[in-house]
């Protein structure tokens, strides 16, 4: 049976913005960069969409927190007066994927005949408005935002941002894969350099200055650890002002309004999955059954396979993220995995960088080739989804469709640790950062333990007065993940932290 092309979604416009104003606290806000994407966006469709939307969906910003839900304003500044309005729950990684899945869904349900996504942060100009106000004291966005909410265990060894988290995906996946310090530093370096080439070419990415992976990989005063083996450079940069929208519509609807074939992009069948929120409720840090399960079962889906991708964006906040992706899909090292540079040289824009790589991969699509993949993650390696979009109208004659694979993540989990505060014991070490203060000087170090049986996992601290304990950390002599020790407590009350002693 043939699909009605009323069914059938496509993306018809895409527009991104960067704003680099010469006086830096008169920079947009989210919302205005939002507004800006969407127009832009509406041209590239060939315009006169905006009024017309049927479905207007934002994702959440934290730049201006006081803007609140941001969907109904931006309708409001484009005049989508009949629009249904919906913002993402969260400032999630996930959601413009996620967003493009639901809307996708919507056109094919007969819900919406035109949807239009978009999202923005000015965290540039918000932390030159806080300057400004504050004389000159400023603060961390991304902490500060953790900071008001419920104290954590876990806060207190700083396993309070995706800065802290994601090294313990790092190091523990270096172990698992036989590589040695220097071989999973050398993959990174070589990612991210491709990360900062593609960016130099692109004309939407934040940062064009391509760096060598040796540049990358090396700390010195310009490019500071951050969390081991973290430097600047391999981190996602947020400080920046970026918006990005993409429109979507029917085929039908498409071609009525005089929109080329050729600049048109099908939508494909997406995948989504989550880990548990509290890091340390997970089974490992050297895998992620939710993040391999939305790849795999993508491709599934669509019918693909990875031979069949022409391009493809593996979300890279962190490197261990598109370290994993690409050994899940079997994509190889030296191929580029981005469209639009990464979040360190594309831009970091907290939830809405996928907003950009859509963006880019329609660019590309529009040039060259017949299928692209879009991987997203969010949270601390928390929110996963996968979707494939393409030149082929065959990938979206299959909706609407069911995206949730959690089950299948599930099935596939190991058995999850106890955790135990304050554990005092023997134990080896599962994964474990030092963190750095900004001078580029240690803070201490983490171990996450389990016990020797492997049931029980426990946090223990090094101090920075530990030079030698830091050193085994950080040197790449030996492999630490799976060295054995003891948690024992501190000479003096410490809130109940251990300390870790190698054995």
């Amino acid at each position: 049976m043939s699909v009605p092309e009323s069914r059938i979604p496509v993306i018809v416009g895409v527009g991104q913005i960067n704003d680099r104003p010469d006086v830096p606290h008169e920079g947009m806000d989210s919302l205005g960069l939002m507004v800006e994407a969407l127009q832009r966006a509406d041209a590239d469709a060939g315009s006169g969409w905006l009024e017309g939307l049927s479905a207007i969906l934002t994702v959440d910003q934290i730049s201006f927190p006081k803007l609140g839900d941001c969907s109904p304003q931006v309708a409001s500044a484009v005049g989508a007066a009949e629009a249904t309005c919906r913002q993402t729950p969260y400032p999630m990684g996930d959601g413009p994927i996620r967003l493009l899945n639901e809307a996708a869904n919507m056109i094919a349900k007969g819900e919406a005949t035109s949807v239009a996504i978009t999202g923005g942060e000015a965290l540039r100009t918000a932390g030159a408005r806080k300057k400004l106000e504050a004389a000159g004291k400023t603060s961390d966005p991304l902490r500060a935002s953790a900071s008001v909410r419920k104290k954590r265990y876990s806060d207190l060894f700083l396993l309070t941002t995706p800065t802290d988290v994601y090294p313990l995906y790092e190091n523990a996946c270096r172990a698992k894969w036989g590589q040695s310090l220097e071989e999973a530093q050398a993959e990174s370096g070589m990612i991210w350099s491709n990360f900062s080439e593609v960016a130099n070419e692109t004309e939407g990415a934040w940062i064009h200055s391509p760096k060598t992976p040796e540049e990358i990989i090396t700390a010195d005063e310009n490019n500071r650890p951050i969390s081991f083996p973290y430097t600047k450079l391999m981190v996602a940069n947020s400080s920046v002002n970026q918006g990005a929208a993409f429109i979507l519509t029917s085929l039908e609807a498409a071609l009525a309004h005089g929109v080329p074939e050729e600049k048109l992009v099908y939508v494909g069948l997406g995948a989504h999955a989550e880990e548990v929120g509290n890091i340390l409720a997970r089974d490992t840090y050297a895998d992620s059954v939710s993040m391999s399960e939305t790849l795999n079962k993508a491709l599934e889906f669509n019918g693909l396979s990875v031979s069949d991708l022409d391009a493809a964006e593996l979300y890279s906040c962190f490197p261990c993220v598109p370290k994993l992706a690409r050994r899940v899909i079997g994509w190889p090292v030296e191929r580029p995995m981005t469209v639009f540079g990464g979040l360190t040289f594309g831009g970091g824009p907290i939830a809405n960088y996928m907003s950009h790589a859509v963006v880019e991969m329609v660019h590309e699509l529009r040039a060259q080739g017949r299928y692209g993949l879009l991987f997203a993650n969010g949270g601390y390696a928390t929110y996963n989804h996968t979707i494939v979009v393409g030149r082929d109208r065959a990938l979206a004659e299959r909706y609407p469709q069911e995206f949730d694979v959690q089950a299948g993540a599930e099935a596939r989990r190991g058995e999850v640790p106890e955790f135990i505060e304050a554990y005092e014991g023997e134990g080896e070490i599962e994964t474990y950062t030092v963190h750095y203060k900004r001078d580029g000087s240690v803070r201490f170090g983490v171990v996450v333990g389990r016990t020797l049986d492997g049931k029980k996992r426990f946090l223990a601290k090094i101090p920075a007065s530990d030079a030698a304990g830091i050193e085994f950390l950080i040197s790449g002599k030996e492999e630490p993940v799976g060295s054995k020790g003891s948690a024992v407590p501190a000479d003096e009350a410490s809130d109940g932290i251990m300390y870790w002693k190698r054995g």
